[in-house]
């Protein structure tokens, strides 16, 4: 498959409802297309939005509300994965036969006025009934996660205060990040509250609204999808073999390289992501990128940042553009993309890269997507 637009909000914390998220990226995306709705064959939708809200009268027949939206009658497909959601309706997509263009979209309201509601979206994507009726809620699983690993393999909080800072730079340098021209010290970050010990604030992603969408399509264009890849692991974090690595990122990317015959040095833009500092540190080493144990060398030594060997998170990540769930899957499509294209202006990658890798991870490593896009021209 070929991508032929992509489509991005900003990721704010404005009151639009998920459908108007999703509406305004998917004109974006046609638009960037050249294309017109009539000319989509079908829409892979994802999001957890409306359930909660009162606003939105409990609406979960949702690819109805989108038939009506872009007044179309093609077949719309759902695909709820939580924080994984946009890249497994990407996934989805790729693997859809007899679909000439096909729009692939999220739109999501994570952050309501009631808090608790926002709570209890992110809750829902993790163990409900053991693990957090005993307090493992996320930022607690990520941090005995990283105990261990910063035990096994020496790594520091001022590796992961390294990744939060890096990613603060490029986030102000992107208009739809949320820390827009924005700039947090390192010395901020250090000293944030602490949220999970040794996890600060500043090690945690932001929750935001937002929408994202891309057009792929079986006509060829200027960027092709190389590799889709989808893996996934137990719900109960601690029933795994190894739990300071995602064994669905580490089977997503070995699947991915296979298919897209090529190896983890031959990819020059990474969108990780980086729910924690700790999971984009790990990461490095599910995807390939270092030896086990080595990752906290790629950000001592500068190969992760913009202007280094192997820039990661040029978008900001999640830590730093945002979090809106279910869309972060396409917001990196939608980063990668534009880095391929040399659409990026200062936070642009140089020089231009050929092939760039999407990571997108659900719940605490419970699934994980892999995406490898290749410029032809």
């Amino acid at each position: 498959m070929f991508v032929k637009g992509v489509g991005m909000t900003k990721f704010d914390y404005s009151q639009k409802s998920w459908w108007q998220f999703a509406f305004e990226a998917g004109l974006e995306a046609l638009e960037d297309a050249r294309l017109k709705i009539k000319d989509i064959d079908a829409i892979v939708f994802t999001s957890i939005s409306s359930c909660t809200d009162p606003k939105q009268e409990h609406q979960t027949h949702k690819i109805s509300l989108l038939s009506e939206l872009f007044k179309t009658n093609c077949p719309i497909i759902e695909t709820p994965s939580v924080c994984a959601g946009g890249g497994v309706a990407m996934w989805t997509a790729c693997h859809l036969k007899g679909f000439k263009n096909i729009l692939v979209l999220a739109g999501e309201k994570v952050v309501n006025s009631i808090s608790e509601d926002t709570t209890d979206k992110i809750l829902s994507a993790a163990e409900r009934i053991f693990e957090q009726t005993e307090g493992m809620l996320f930022p607690v699983q990520n941090a005995l996660l990283w105990q261990e690993y910063a035990k096994r393999f020496g790594a520091t909080s001022d590796d992961l205060a390294l990744i939060a800072f890096k990613n603060h730079q490029n986030a102000a340098l992107n208009p739809k990040a949320y820390y827009f021209k924005r700039p947090v010290s390192l010395e901020e970050i250090k000293n944030s509250p602490i949220v999970a010990s040794p996890l600060r604030m500043m090690d945690c992603a932001l929750s935001v609204n937002g929408g994202a969408a891309a057009v792929i399509s079986e006509e060829k264009t200027d960027i092709e999808i190389i590799a889709s890849a989808f893996a996934t692991d137990y719900l109960l974090t601690f029933n795994r073999k190894e739990f300071w690595h995602f064994v669905a990122s580490k089977k997503a990317a070995q699947m991915a390289y296979q298919e897209a015959k090529i190896k983890p040095q031959d990819v020059q833009v990474v969108e990780v992501h980086d729910a924690f500092t700790s999971v984009e540190l790990f990461s490095y080493e599910d995807l390939g990128f270092a030896p086990e144990g080595k990752g906290a060398l790629l950000i001592r030594q500068g190969i992760v940042n913009l202007d280094g060997k192997l820039p990661v998170n040029p978008s900001g990540g999640l830590k730093a553009k945002g979090h809106p769930i279910s869309v972060t899957g396409l917001a990196q499509f939608y980063e990668i993309v534009n880095q391929l294209r040399n659409r990026c202006q200062e936070r642009q990658v140089k020089p231009v890269p050929q092939i760039g890798l999407c990571h997108n991870v659900g719940g605490t490593g419970g699934s994980a997507v892999v995406h490898i896009l290749r410029r032809l021209s």
